[in-house]
């Protein structure tokens, strides 16, 4: 277990601007500062309002990533930048675009004309590490060399988490629940390995940046703990051994996920909305290998995962 994270002090007050507090992942971002005393000034769009909730220290700018305006209202005052928000579904690449890509830009572009703000955390995805795979992998890679071409005076982090799941999860939820129902889907052939890592390790790993003096340029993967990931057969006995029942492993073949795919993202345009489930999509859920390595992280910051998958699977789908 890692050390316990001190709080910052009252009469040294900090604060952090931080986008995607509504979502999952920024949400227990949010969070987890609040707990250690950190003050927040968190971007909101006006259509994500009803997902705000009030705390001490907590304040909620009005606005978006397309607005420059309130980017430099929401950095004024910040000593760091935590920037979780980013979009997940998508045609192609300009629906992904305009958040992870512009988004960054714009955000860095506030971060500079502000004085005072010289730290950047840009909270990106495993898949920028194969950008040829999906228009999403691609824009998160576009989005980090964005960071790395437009920043150079700022002292800035990349991570790159892995699949991130947890309580208020929706994306790997309805995997989660088969699994404690006793069926494992995998796609393609379920030969492939991989990491994960339980959300509040994920924003703890954000505190501890905060309280290190890491940065300045690195790029850092991070993981449960794991070290060469899950195969699909360890997840199938890590969930039998927990739930106490036969657990079946059912491989989802790839061309039908292909098949899948390709009706979801004809409806979508019909329909006019964004897709999870796209050719795209399904090329990253069959990549071979997805495992990270924590090593540059946990040296740059003592920060070490504390859940792993029994434990995290448990919490998940306690209610």
């Amino acid at each position: 277990m890692s050390e316990p994270v001190e709080k910052f002090a009252p009469e040294n007050p900090f604060t952090v601007a931080v986008t995607g507090g509504t979502g999952f992942i920024g949400g227990a971002v949010l969070r987890q500062l609040l707990h250690a005393d950190v003050r927040v000034r968190a971007l909101v769009r006006p259509t994500s309002r009803s997902s705000c909730f009030e705390a001490p220290g907590l304040t909620w700018i009005p606005g978006d990533l397309g607005d420059t305006q309130s980017l430099r209202h929401l950095v004024a005052g910040t000593g760091a930048v935590v920037h979780c928000a980013g979009a997940v579904r998508g045609r192609n690449l300009t629906d992904f675009a305009a958040t992870n890509v512009a988004g960054v830009r714009n955000l860095v572009g506030a971060v500079r004309e502000v004085k005072g703000c010289d730290r950047f955390l840009l909270l990106s995805s495993l898949a920028a590490r194969e950008p040829a795979l999906s228009a999403y992998a691609a824009s998160k890679r576009q989005g980090e060399l964005v960071l790395q071409e437009e920043a150079p005076d700022l002292n800035w982090m990349i991570l790159r988490p892995p699949a991130v799941y947890g309580p208020g999860d929706r994306e790997l939820l309805p995997l989660l629940q088969w699994l404690r129902r006793g069926v494992l889907f995998s796609p393609g052939r379920g030969e492939g390995r991989f990491s994960l890592l339980f959300v509040t390790d994920l924003a703890r790993a954000v505190l501890y940046w905060l309280l290190s003096d890491a940065g300045s340029g690195c790029c850092c993967e991070l993981h449960d703990g794991r070290a060469g990931g899950y195969s699909w057969e360890e997840v199938r006995q890590i969930g039998a051994q927990l739930y106490e029942r036969q657990v079946r492993h059912i491989a989802v073949p790839e061309g039908l996920l292909r098949i899948t795919a390709h009706f979801n993202a004809a409806a979508a345009r019909l329909g006019g909305y964004r897709p999870m489930l796209t050719p795209g999509k399904v090329r990253e859920l069959c990549h071979d290998d997805w495992i990270c390595d924590n090593t540059l992280f946990n040296s740059a910051t003592r920060w070490c995962p504390e859940i792993d998958l029994r434990e995290g699977l448990r919490r998940t789908l306690a209610s």
